[in-house]
Parts: structure tokens; C-alpha cells; sequence
């Protein structure tokens, strides 16, 4: 059983295979071929990231980063990156010392021995304010964006430290994006942002750094236009400031940072950038969203062609990115469904998972090392935490991502007996994660959505196979089915314990033999752990 050829064995039809009764009337089987014996590529540990807007500056959102539910929630996503940046980040002006934070009262615990930095957490009284001032001013900052009437922030040493610790409390490594559109003779002028970097020296942190918030499109937002190759000339500067910091010479420099590439000149500007700044970076990071928030529908959501417009977007960036610096990484910076804040009543349910949990094989697949997720919480419709601090549907589906998905991805395939659903059925596979409490030696996970609206019969050579166990999410309010904004896994809905405990996800072992069954609008994984997989030995 654990000869490589067998991983080569046709799974055969429906009505062959030992033990598997005929599907259902209104149900199709699809063929799932996978290979085990090397694997496609690997990617970072920190593949799934989140990001939080800079534009939470302009309310006092940012002391959230201070409760314990935020923290706990946040924890179950580590190991990650976390990202301060969006367009507000190119409005920023760093204030030492601000008056108007200074006076505030602020808790501070020194790092102890081994480097660590605690917050103490805000009363709940204290958080349930915060939240109601959020939902207060949701809208006036969505509107700002629709606008596009940007104004200066202002963020302050108290600010920066909240930040550095939240991130460094809950296992993230903070990337800091900083204001590229503060200019002197066309040129970046880094005078705020090297007071920045004095005081976070100063304080020891650990941090990364961006430069600038889609830079084609700077001159919709404040009426400057920067080539690439100054952009690139302004990164080099950056990077030899860092230098002249100990704590920043092994630092992190990612961008540019551009939106999904489409326009000729967005092409340009990373060409440009790439030729005089690229050897600098760490990463080239780019940003995708599949629609517009303020006119997606249902039926977006649930598009094969929709969902496969990511691979054309994808190869265009690894079409210049391999020609200028083969050996950069390629992230994800910024993403998530619909841009513009995210689609109301559809970025925030269920239904959001499809174009999610896809985003992520489908990156992974085709070489994409890391994805920012834009938000973790904040004023839009695309947040995994919504307003209240309450995980949303996407938070779960990440959760559960973390802890089964490793970093080896597989090859494989799936074929239809319907060639008319062709595409409504995908399935992505990796190595399972080795933290995972259900990890076994060469066991492997699959995860697989399905689009469409009748049951799906995977055939995973199933007879070779004694020891899968399922992770079926499917909407937790079935009135409200794909608009639901709660997710049952396995029939139980989930949610959090208390504010420390998130809790335990627990699979459903099936019987040996039987049919892998999805149901028709729900994704799910698939723990297969005695695959005896040569590539995850």
C-alpha cells in the first residue's frame, strides 16, 4: 500500500468502487488524482497573514489591539505577518510624543528577559465603548474611500507601541507601511520616517517595512505621479536608512505594493520599479481583489471564471517579476474579496469562504509565498472579526486552515463526469500541517469547494485509504443559508469558549470506504492520514 505506484492507480467509477453505493439522484461524482510523490513547492509558514488598515487611526480603534478577545482571536492565526498600511498609510505623519495621546493613561510592561511585550488589556467596559465607536464611524470612513477625500493622521509613540505589542503578543511579525507621498524635488523625503525608525530602535522592535500604498494609483488620491524607477530610487534610499540601525540591518523591506495589474501602466511602474529598486526588497508584494464591493452579487461570489481571473493576474506579475528578480518571493500584500471596503452582506457571510478558501489554493498552487488578508477587523465588510470583536465565517475558515494545511503543497486534479460542471467542484491538496494534533507521518490534506448546487462524490482512490477525517463547514443559520454570518463545522456551531479559549476543532472520522460526500454550497477538509505520502515522510 505504501508503494509509490499505487499513488498512480485511476480511481474507477462510482458504481465499481467496493462499498460506494450509486450517488443520489441529482449528485455527480468527480475523480480526485492526486500526486504524492514530490511535492509542487513550499510555502512560508506565515502563508496566511492578516492586516489591519491604517485608516483605524482616525478613531481610537487602535486601543482595541488592547482586548483580550482581539488577542485570543488573533493568537489562533499565528504564526503570521501583520500589516499596518492600506491608503491611509500614505497620510500618515509620525508625532513623538503627541499631546494628544501623551496626556492619555497607558499601562506599559517592559520586555522581560526572553523579549516579550505585554499590554494590560482593556476593562470590558471599556471595550464595549471602543466597539460602539466603531460602529459610529464605519461609515464616515467607508465614505472617505468612496470619496477619496484623504486627510493626514497623525500616529504617536503610545500608537506605535500598542501596535509592536499586540503583534508581538498574539505571534506576528509587524510590517510597518510608511508615507511615500511626503516628497522633496520628486524625491521620497524620509525626515518623518526617520524619526519613526529613531524611536523604534530605540524600543528594540522586531518590525519589517513597506513604502508607499499602490503607487498607480497616487495620482487619483493626492495628485502625484511617481515613475517606477524613482519609486525604485526612493526604496534604495529607504534600505540604506535601515542600514545605519543595528536592529534593522536583517530587517524586512517588502513592495511595491500596486494593485492587481490590468492597465499597461501599472505593468510599467513594477517594470521601472523592479529594474532599479528590486534588489532591495525581501518580497514583491501586489494587491487582488475578484470584484467591486459596491456592485458584487451573489452569483460573483460563486463563479468558476471569477474565481480562476486570479490565475491570469497571477502570471502577469511572475511574468515581469521572473525576468527582473528571479530570486524575490512574490506575496500577496493586501486582499481579500471586493474592494472598496468589501460587499456588503456578502463579504462578511458564508458565502465569502468560497472565493477565500480558493484565493489561498490557488496562490499556494501557483507560487505565491505568503497572502496578506485585508482585515482583521476595522470599518469594511471584508473583516474575519466583525465590529463587535465576533469572528465572522472567513475567521473560522482561516482557523481551521492553520491548523491542518501545511506548508508542502501537492499536485492534483480533478475530474468531472459532467464535463457541463466542469470547474464547480476544485480541490487543492498539501502535506498536513506537522502541528496539527491529528498529524500523522505522510498523511495529507485536502480541501476541496463546491460551487454548485448538488451534492459532489469525490473519489479519492478510496479504497486505498482507511483513515480520513472530515471538516465540513456549511452555514450555521440555515434560514439564512449562504448569507449566514455564523458556520457549523460538522453539524456543531462554532464559537468561542470564553474570552481566552477558542475551541477545540475536532474532526468526524469517516468509515473506511465510504464516499467522500460535499455537499452542494459548502467547502470542507479532508485529513487523509494514512496516505503514506512519499513527499510529506
Amino acid at each position: 500500500m505504501s508503494s509509490p505506484a499505487l499513488w498512480l492507480l485511476p480511481c474507477v467509477m462510482c458504481a465499481m468502487l467496493p462499498g460506494l453505493h450509486a450517488a443520489s439522484p441529482g449528485s455527480e461524482c468527480v475523480r480526485v488524482h492526486p500526486e504524492f510523490t514530490h511535492s509542487l513547492r513550499t510555502v512560508s509558514p506565515r502563508f496566511l497573514s492578516v492586516a489591519l488598515d491604517a485608516s483605524l487611526l482616525r478613531t481610537q480603534s487602535l486601543d482595541l489591539l488592547r482586548s483580550q478577545k482581539l488577542i485570543t482571536l488573533a493568537r489562533g492565526l499565528s504564526p503570521g505577518y501583520l500589516r499596518f498600511g492600506g491608503t491611509g498609510a500614505d497620510f500618515i505623519l509620525f508625532e513623538p510624543n503627541d499631546p494628544l495621546f501623551f496626556t492619555q493613561e497607558y499601562d506599559w510592561k517592559s520586555p522581560n528577559t526572553q523579549g516579550k511585550v505585554w499590554l494590560n488589556t482593556i476593562p470590558l467596559h471599556e471595550e464595549e465603548f471602543l466597539t460602539y465607536l466603531l460602529a459610529l464611524q464605519a461609515p464616515v470612513i467607508l465614505k472617505e474611500k468612496f470619496q477619496e477625500d484623504f486627510k493626514n493622521i497623525t500616529i504617536s509613540e503610545r500608537s506605535v507601541d500598542i501596535l509592536h505589542s499586540f503583534a508581538n503578543c498574539s505571534g506576528f511579525h509587524l510590517i510597518f507601511g510608511l508615507n511615500a507621498l511626503l516628497r522633496k524635488n520628486h524625491a521620497w523625503d524620509s525626515a518623518n520616517a526617520q524619526k519613526l525608525l529613531q524611536y523604534c530602535a530605540s524600543r528594540q522592535y522586531n518590525m519589517s517595512w513597506e513604502l508607499g500604498n499602490e503607487p498607480n494609483s497616487f495620482r487619483k488620491k493626492a495628485h502625484i505621479k511617481i515613475r517606477g524607477t524613482q519609486l525604485g530610487e526612493d526604496f534604495e534610499h529607504l534600505h540604506s536608512l535601515l542600514h545605519t540601525f543595528r536592529i534593522f540591518n536583517h530587517t524586512g523591506l517588502y513592495g511595491p505594493d500596486i494593485g492587481q495589474p490590468g492597465k499597461r501602466a501599472t505593468v510599467a511602474l513594477l517594470k521601472g520599479f523592479l529594474k532599479t529598486g528590486g534588489k532591495v526588497l525581501d518580497a514583491v508584494t501586489w494587491h487582488h481583489y475578484y470584484v467591486n464591493g459596491r456592485n458584487a452579487s451573489l452569483k460573483d461570489f460563486l463563479s468558476p471564471q471569477v474565481l480562476d481571473s486570479l490565475v491570469i493576474k497571477i502570471n502577469q506579475i511572475f511574468e515581469v517579476a521572473s525576468k527582473i528578480v528571479p530570486d524575490k518571493k512574490v506575496w500577496l500584500g493586501e486582499t481579500s474579496s471586493a474592494f472598496g471596503g468589501g460587499a456588503p452582506d456578502l463579504s462578511d457571510k458564508y458565502v465569502a469562504g468560497f472565493m477565500w478558501l480558493d484565493k489561498l489554493g490557488l496562490s499556494a498552487k501557483m507560487g505565491i509565498d505568503v497572502v496578506i488578508r485585508q482585515a482583521l477587523f476595522g470599518a469594511g465588510f471584508y473583516q474575519l472579526v466583525d465590529r463587535m470583536l465576533d469572528p465572522l465565517p472567513d475567521y473560522w475558515l482561516s482557523l481551521i486552515y492553520k491548523e491542518l494545511v501545511g506548508t508542502k503543497v501537492l499536485r492534483v486534479s480533478a475530474v468531472h463526469g459532467d464535463a457541463a460542471s466542469n470547474g464547480t467542484l476544485r480541490v487543492y491538496m498539501h502535506c498536513t500541517n506537522l502541528n496539527s494534533q491529528i498529524h500523522q507521518k505522510g498523511s495529507v490534506t485536502m480541501f476541496a469547494l463546491n460551487l454548485s448546487d448538488q451534492d459532489k462524490h469525490i473519489l479519492l482512490c478510496c479504497s486505498l485509504f482507511n483513515k480520513t477525517v472530515q471538516f465540513l463547514l456549511q452555514p450555521g443559520d440555515s434560514e439564512r443559508g449562504l448569507y449566514s454570518q455564523s458556520v457549523r463545522l460538522n453539524g456543531k456551531l462554532l464559537k468561542m469558549v470564553d474570552r481566552k479559549t477558542l475551541p477545540i476543532i475536532r474532526g468526524k472520522a469517516l468509515q473506511p470506504g465510504s464516499p467522500i460526500i460535499l455537499p452542494a454550497h459548502s467547502y470542507a477538509f479532508y485529513v487523509v492520514q494514512d496516505a503514506k505520502a512519499p513527499a510529506c515522510q
